[in-house]
């Protein structure tokens, strides 16, 4: 009877183990879906949506709330002060994205702004690589960031149909959208002590530079405008279009003169223009 008990026991131990490695192939095999599904909304949003559009009539976004009644009065409610808008991909990199073309299309006219950007670009090189971050890397980024810069003036500067060729090239715009994304971690771990009180729980700082910065594609939040702005000196005002009872504008920095114009619906930045 022994035998029996030890045979059978062995016997529920294989069958356990089989649905134990039955349960692992299924839970691999959704996770494959899952991964299969987000890349084809990937591939579909790419292929529809352009990185950054061409230049549009700001009441062109009405129609993309015309069966909701309070975004439809935001909307109409923001259009007394703007008349155009371009919109970017909503790809987790719409906020630097946007920051970044609309960024570069307002340093085609302002020569003294560029030659700013450029010595505050120059030094945050250094402090990355006293932050530890790879030089390489750093260098690569950095100069690749200051050459398209260098093509914002002179007598050969580029158009913005070329800026717009530049930024809807994936290649050459994930480029420019990686340094801009090492600007705010670079900001981020210069002032730590600040920055730490942004983040909930106790993940420390370093780490949520390497999680939730640095990568492509990670949408992004307060802290990562406040970084940005810090990290260029460059004014930015966010109009937050929810559910609320009012339209709401916040500039960073508090109290500054935004020079760059950004509209917010619920996990997506596009670029506004003033009247």
């Amino acid at each position: 009877m022994a035998g029996n008990d030890d045979l059978n026991s062995g016997s529920n131990d294989c069958e356990l183990a089989s649905d134990t490695e039955g349960g692992a192939t299924l839970n691999e095999n959704q996770d494959d879906l899952i991964i299969k599904q987000q890349e084809n909304i990937a591939t579909e949003i790419a292929h529809k949506t352009k990185l950054v559009t061409e230049i549009q009539d700001f009441d062109s976004l009405a129609s993309d709330f015309q069966s909701d009644a309070a975004f439809s009065a935001k909307i109409s409610e923001i259009s007394k002060n703007y008349s155009k808008l371009r919109r970017t991909r909503p790809d987790g990199n719409c906020f630097f994205r946007g920051f970044g073309f609309r960024l570069f299309e307002y340093l085609l006219g302002d020569e003294k702004k560029l030659e700013e950007l450029k010595s505050v670009i120059t030094s945050a090189k250094d402090e990355m690589v006293e932050l530890g971050m790879p030089v390489f890397t750093v260098e690569d980024f950095h100069d690749n960031f200051m050459d398209n810069l260098d093509r914002l003036k002179g007598d050969e500067k580029m158009s913005v149909k070329e800026l717009e060729d530049l930024f809807n090239d994936e290649g050459m715009s994930n480029y420019l959208v990686v340094f801009l994304r090492l600007l705010v971690s670079k900001q981020l771990q210069k002032e730590a002590e600040f920055y730490q009180h942004f983040i909930e729980g106790e993940l420390p700082l370093k780490d949520f530079c390497a999680t939730e910065v640095e990568p492509m594609f990670i949408e992004s939040d307060h802290i990562h405008i406040i970084g940005l702005t810090a990290a260029t000196g460059v004014g930015v005002r966010v109009i937050y279009m929810d559910r609320g009872d009012k339209v709401v504008n916040h500039e960073f920095p508090e109290g500054s003169q935004p020079l760059i114009h950004l509209i917010y619906r619920p996990g997506h930045y596009d670029i506004v223009y003033p009247k």
